[in-house]
């Protein structure tokens, strides 16, 4: 049977938009995970994109998610911690974000205090030293806005905003950010050549007895360059964050963080958790002669008791310029990604 219905009785279905899995990502790893409550839509990333650029956000309409996740930056910034909606610095860095779509154990942040990347996107509205508002104002502000009743009705086929509406739709916007044309990326795809400094330091990276790098952050095969674990990787003796340690309580747990991808390294300075490291010759040298020994370190620190793995200055220049292939250029300039 044919129902006869007028336009003003139809109801307008969000388009689907499927992420674009690249090559090297579809060939060596799983597909991405999509929440099946939370599909991707042109809608849902469009109102998500919109919400990541926009100050309403916030307390006092200074900041928005772009404040401290800057497409330029690879959507991090560019200070040891960054600085709230009331100026006041927090105590851990900004992380970078793309490739989440493959976060596989679903734990996110840096203590991996969140279960999926819709429940990330809460946290910082509350946060004193973030944006410092409540979930009540912020929906009420979006409600009373002239475009973003129109525009959740697009998304999610209703007028009515709420908390889990709103992160859902930064949600799908966030998980749009694909890096994976790196330079390294196209030498794996063959269309070009490395360096011998680069190709060296490649083999720094995966050698047991130079760099022995791979085991947390991958090889070729794991485009990702993260396990997405936690870790306690020779930070520190004592601790003054206990990172996962303070979400799980198990004293194990203690001084671990996760694992960053080493994707993009060449815009994403300060490193570590806290911002320490100013320069990435400064990472290397961490792990090269100067790690901390506690009860949690990791036993993927074999060398801790030398140290670290004591490179040769020439062995860290190579690393480093491997690393650096793993930069994407093409990700910090997508106009897609950008407040336009």
């Amino acid at each position: 049977m044919i129902l006869n219905c007028s336009e003003e009785d139809a109801v307008y279905e969000p388009v689907p938009q499927p992420l674009v899995i690249p090559k090297l990502f579809s060939d060596n790893i799983i597909p991405p995970i999509i929440p099946t409550d939370n599909p991707q839509t042109v809608e849902g990333v469009a109102l998500g994109k919109k919400l990541f650029f926009d100050t309403i956000l916030s307390a006092n309409s200074t900041q928005a998610c772009a404040s401290c996740h800057a497409p330029q930056n690879t959507f991090t910034d560019h200070t040891p911690t960054s600085e709230g909606a009331d100026g006041i610095f927090g105590t851990r860095n900004s992380m970078p974000l793309f490739n989440l779509a493959w976060t596989y154990n679903e734990r996110f942040n840096w203590d991996g205090s969140a279960l999926s990347l819709e429940r990330q996107a809460e946290e910082p509205i509350e946060n004193p030293i973030e944006l410092h508002s409540n979930w009540e104002d912020v929906v009420s502000r979006l409600q009373n806005h002239p475009d973003y009743p129109e525009l959740f009705q697009l998304a999610f086929k209703t007028t009515t905003i709420t908390k889990e509406l709103t992160t859902k739709a930064i949600a799908q916007f966030e998980r749009t950010l694909i890096s994976a044309n790196s330079k390294f990326d196209k030498y794996s795809l063959g269309e070009v050549d490395l360096t011998a400094q680069e190709l060296n330091g490649l083999d720094v990276f995966l050698r047991e007895d130079k760099g022995d790098c791979f085991h947390c952050h991958g090889n070729p095969n794991n485009p990702l360059w993260t396990n997405n674990d936690f870790h306690n990787n020779g930070l520190d003796a004592v601790f003054s964050d206990l990172g996962l340690g303070g979400v799980t309580g198990d004293p194990n747990d203690n001084g671990k963080f996760k694992t960053p991808s080493l994707r993009n390294l060449l815009y994403s300075a300060p490193y570590m958790h806290d911002g320490r490291f100013n320069t990435l010759d400064d990472v290397i040298n961490h792990y090269s002669e100067g790690l901390q020994n506690s009860p949690t370190i990791d036993p993927l620190m074999k060398q801790i008791n030398q140290g670290g793995v004591q490179l040769s200055e020439t062995d860290k220049a190579d690393l480093k310029a491997f690393l650096l292939t793993l930069s994407d250029p093409s990700f910090i300039n997508n106009s897609q990604f950008q407040n336009n």
